[in-house]
Order: structure tokens, then C-alpha cells, then sequence
């Protein structure tokens, strides 16, 4: 991805997030809240249609290629349970065999399909789609069982990114979120630079318990760009949820706890550099 496409990358899911909360987006209000995330990154979009044009049409590729990978894997499927079930009606091993290896093929594919569908690309943590698809039910988009959700937002990720670059600012991003996977629970990029953690057995004073510990390791750890060195951290919400609530809802309320964390973080720490 070059660094154009990442900016507008960045950009778009700050977007995205910013008009989640409201009722109603009219494209003239999108724009607004877009030209506002631009502009807090010094990013102004040249040839716009040209761009978006390009960019719309690597998407469609790669939407093209899993369609045609899910159809050609949906077809093995479906050929295997033919041979599957004349073998078995003939008591044939060796075919019966024969479809156990298939069997074991297409799920190594059928798994590859998924990473390339619900993980995101940089920091290979699970996507939104994954959260939607895994924890909410589909038809009305509420919680389908009890848990607690934490969010993660850095802190001071601008300026990194202002003063060293996306680059080191994308290897930030892959630092943080391999220290959470460490928490053993599921990690979902939620945006930019905001993680979700999911907490399915765990209640909110120990997931922010396990969230706080990960933290405190990160803190001690100083990170090289170029010639100078700095530390990061992360500010952390957490919030249980029931079976019926809304995502946001709880996302919501997650949000409020964790600005109250950042002012006693931040007070710790007053900037990047050491």
C-alpha cells in the first residue's frame, strides 16, 4: 500500500468513527468531518477522482478474488459431499479416503479465506467485520451473549506520527497491539490508532486489571526512531455488556471511562520523548 493510500486509509477510519454516534450523515456533513481529519494530518487530496478511482479499483480486485475463491472453494465442497456420500453408500474406503484429504485441503484454504476477510492488514488483529460477525447477532446488531469490552486509544499518536512518520508510526501500531494479544483475548483494530479487547469470561475490574499490567510493561519500554528514543502508552475504557445491548452503546459508555483514565495517564506522562 503506498503512502497515499495509507493517509486516506487513516483518514476515512477516523471518519468512519467520528459519524458512527450520529443518526443521520448527508454527504455535505461527511465532507466537512472529512476535511477535518485531512487536515489535522497536513493532508490535502489531490486529483480526488483519479484517486478514488485507482483506490475503488484495487478494492474491487480483491473483493473480485474472494468471490472467486469462495465460489471455487463452495465447489470443492459441494463435489466432496457427492463423492462423500456415494462412497459411503458403497462402503468405498479408498474414496472415502480420498474425500478426507480433500476435506483437509479446503479447510486449510477455507481458514485462509477468513484471515485475508477478518483480519486487518498491519497489525493482523481482528477487523470490525470479524467483531460484528462473531459477537453481534445479525439481524438485530445487538450482543448475543454477556462480556466485557475494553478500548484502547494511544496516546500521543499524532505527534509520533507528526514527528517520525507514518512509518514508525505504523510500527507503533504493530508494537502495541502484539504487547495486547499478550492478554491471550481477542484483539479488533477498531481504528486509526483505537484497539477493542473482548472479555468474554472476565469482569470489568479484571480486564482492566490484565489491560493496566500490559500498559505499565509498555511504559518501560523505550522505542528507537532514528536517533532519538521515546515511550508510548495507551489510555483504556472498559465497560460490560449484556445480551441485547448495542455495540455502540457499550462502546460508548467504554469511551467515557477510558477519557477518565487518559487525564490520570497523561498526567504520568506529559509527552513522548526521554
Amino acid at each position: 500500500m503506498s503512502g497515499d493510500d495509507k493517509i486516506l486509509h487513516i483518514i476515512s477510519n477516523e471518519t468512519k468513527n467520528s459519524i458512527d454516534q450520529l443518526q443521520v450523515v448527508t454527504p455535505s456533513v461527511y465532507a466537512s468531518i472529512f476535511s477535518e481529519f485531512a487536515s489535522s494530518h497536513d493532508t490535502k487530496i489531490e486529483n480526488e477522482k483519479e484517486f478514488a478511482t485507482d483506490l475503488l479499483g484495487k478494492e474491487c480486485n480483491i473483493l473480485t478474488k474472494l468471490q472467486e475463491e469462495t465460489a471455487k472453494n463452495a465447489q470443492n465442497l459441494s463435489s466432496s459431499a457427492v463423492k462423500a456420500i456415494s462412497a459411503i453408500k458403497e462402503k468405498d474406503e479408498s474414496t472415502l479416503n480420498e474425500v478426507l484429504k480433500e476435506t483437509q485441503a479446503l479447510r486449510i484454504e477455507i481458514e485462509k479465506l477468513k484471515e485475508s476477510v477478518y483480519k486487518d492488514d498491519l497489525t493482523h488483529c481482528y477487523n470490525r467485520k470479524w467483531l460484528h460477525d462473531q459477537y453481534l447477532d445479525p439481524q438485530s446488531e445487538d450482543f448475543k451473549e454477556d462480556g466485557t469490552l475494553a478500548i484502547i486509544d494511544l496516546n500521543y499518536f499524532k505527534i509520533i506520527n507528526d514527528t517520525h512518520g507514518h512509518v514508525i508510526g505504523d510500527k507503533v501500531l504493530i508494537f502495541v497491539s502484539n504487547e495486547l494479544k499478550k492478554s491471550d483475548k481477542k484483539v479488533v483494530r477498531y481504528g486509526g490508532d483505537e484497539f477493542i479487547i473482548m472479555f468474554e469470561k472476565t469482569n470489568a475490574k479484571n480486564a482492566l486489571k490484565i489491560l493496566t499490567d500490559i500498559r505499565e510493561v509498555i511504559i518501560t519500554k523505550k522505542l528507537k526512531a532514528h536517533k532519538s528514543l521515546f515511550i508510548t502508552s495507551f489510555s483504556i475504557g472498559v465497560a460490560e455488556y449484556s445480551q441485547g445491548q448495542k455495540l455502540n452503546i457499550v462502546v460508548e459508555n467504554a469511551d467515557k471511562n477510558m477519557y477518565t483514565d487518559k487525564e490520570i495517564i497523561k498526567k504520568r506522562i506529559t509527552g513522548i520523548e526521554v
